[in-house]
């Protein structure tokens, strides 16, 4: 179960929008990695018109270090975020609340659940240290943007709640939620949502009796996201065709929806993390695997896939 505090209603995003953009990246899932970071900075420097970069959440996560911390929450306090389950949590007053998430699917092993909570303790214990805390929950949990005429809502789960799991590429493909996606569409006035939280990328187009739903997620921008590969990913929404690569993506209406690598120093990223989460250690139990060879997942799983909502 999910803390109260976390759900939301999808009409929430059906209001004027908090900010526009001609161009904006979605960073979800940084995970204290200083080096996505210079990569995704020298993404948006190549850009010819300015861009916007948004967080949207879970940027602490290895960073359970003093200086490691401070420096993460410097870097991104400089640019518009999210708070995800890992921020809400480090900012949460006593007991550990819902832990590093909760309504996890049936294929999460409890031992990854049991050692992302000790991840967790560890980092509210650096966090306590500081006055950050306070800044971390009142960062807010979704944002609505406007990109052309395109209105984007940015998310850390999905549309009901901070930690949900319904914008997971298992979920979009499955028949029995196309109804729900269909009310989504018309109920939150969204034309994109840009997510995170589940880790694994994925772009789907859901077709709907009034228009289209695009559901976009980066995975991780601080991990690799797919087998043997050493790159996280970044949303790229704009009415532009990207500069860079696009790994994946869809264009409509004049609005450029596409994954875009972010190549960081692989070794240096590492270095850092197994100095403060060396062999034995929780995150060296869930993560190292994933860090330096990428998780059992593949490009073609996270490529476009087009829903019929129409019934």
């Amino acid at each position: 179960m999910c803390p109260f505090d976390y759900r939301y209603n999808p009409s929430v995003f059906n209001r004027p929008p908090d900010f526009a953009a001609g161009t904006l990246y979605v960073a979800g899932g940084l995970y204290g990695n200083p080096d996505a970071l210079d990569a995704i900075e020298r993404l948006i420097a190549a850009e010819a018109q300015p861009a916007t970069l948004v967080f949207n959440g879970d940027f602490h996560w290895f960073d359970a270090e003093a200086g490691w911390f401070s420096e993460i929450d410097r870097r991104v306090g400089q640019y518009p975020a999210l708070r995800g389950n890992v921020e809400t949590e480090i900012a949460r007053a006593g007991d550990i609340g819902a832990g590093c998430g909760c309504a996890y699917p049936e294929s999460v092993d409890d031992a990854v659940v049991r050692r992302s909570n000790e991840i967790l303790l560890k980092l509210r214990g650096v966090a306590a240290q500081s006055e950050i805390r306070g800044r971390l929950q009142s960062l807010p949990m979704h944002l609505v943007a406007l990109v052309g005429e395109a209105r984007i809502g940015i998310v850390h789960g999905d549309a009901w709640s901070l930690a949900g799991w319904r914008f997971a590429q298992d979920m979009l493909d499955d028949p029995g939620q196309l109804r729900d996606l269909r009310a989504l569409r018309a109920r939150a006035d969204i034309d994109v949502f840009a997510c995170t939280h589940t880790c694994a990328a994925a772009l789907r187009e859901i077709e709907t009796p009034a228009a289209s739903l695009i559901v976009v997620n980066n995975g991780a921008a601080g991990m690799p996201n797919f087998h043997r590969t050493r790159f996280g990913i970044v949303t790229r929404i704009a009415t532009t065709p990207s500069p860079h690569p696009v790994l994946h993506g869809t264009a409509r209406n004049g609005l450029h929806v596409g994954a875009i690598a972010v190549h960081y120093d692989h070794d240096a990223f590492l270095d850092r993390f197994l100095h403060v989460w060396p062999n034995g250690s929780p995150a060296h139990a869930s993560y190292v695997r994933r860090i330096t060879s990428g998780p059992d997942y593949s490009p073609q799983t996270a490529r476009p896939q087009k829903q019929v909502a129409l019934a």
